[in-house]
């Protein structure tokens, strides 16, 4: 079970990276206009010029956390870093979580204006697909390590 996690979370170094240049949403004023695809470093690099604070939270949530996380799981894997560090892992990985909601959030108020029209795109789900992978890994993780 221990090498199937080890798999799935090196995985996860691969899929990360796609999932952050992915569109999570295709937005636009009016739909005679088209849509214009955001996707996480599409949306932190308006947030650059406009926001630092959100940019740099949104940097924290959206890259360095699940990365870090995802990281720091290999090595736990590898026994290169010690299993008490788990329950911070887990943690860490779960503020990725949020920036999940608040792209769902976004979503929702931005329908229900009703000014515009936002599409949801395939890397939202493949950006949740990859930090819920991440966070079931962790969950798994310390049985995996006291069956071997």
């Amino acid at each position: 079970m221990l090498n199937v996690l080890r798999i799935a979370n090196l995985t996860l170094l691969i899929l990360f990276p796609i999932a952050w240049f992915a569109p999570l949403m295709r937005a636009g004023l009016l739909p005679i206009f088209g849509l214009s695809e955001i996707s996480v470093i599409s949306g932190m690099q308006a947030l650059w010029d406009s926001d630092v604070a959100l940019a740099l939270l949104v940097t924290a949530f959206a890259l360095f956390a699940p990365y870090l996380k995802t990281i720091g799981l290999a090595l736990v894997h590898f026994d290169l870093l010690k299993d008490k560090t788990l329950p911070a892992l887990s943690w860490i990985g779960k503020l990725a979580m949020a920036d999940v909601f608040l792209i769902a959030l976004y979503i929702v108020v931005f329908k229900g204006v009703g000014i515009g029209k936002v599409e949801t795109g395939w890397g939202l789900y493949m950006f949740t697909a990859c930090i819920i992978t991440s966070i079931v890994i962790s969950a798994l993780t310390p049985r995996a390590k006291a069956n071997t």
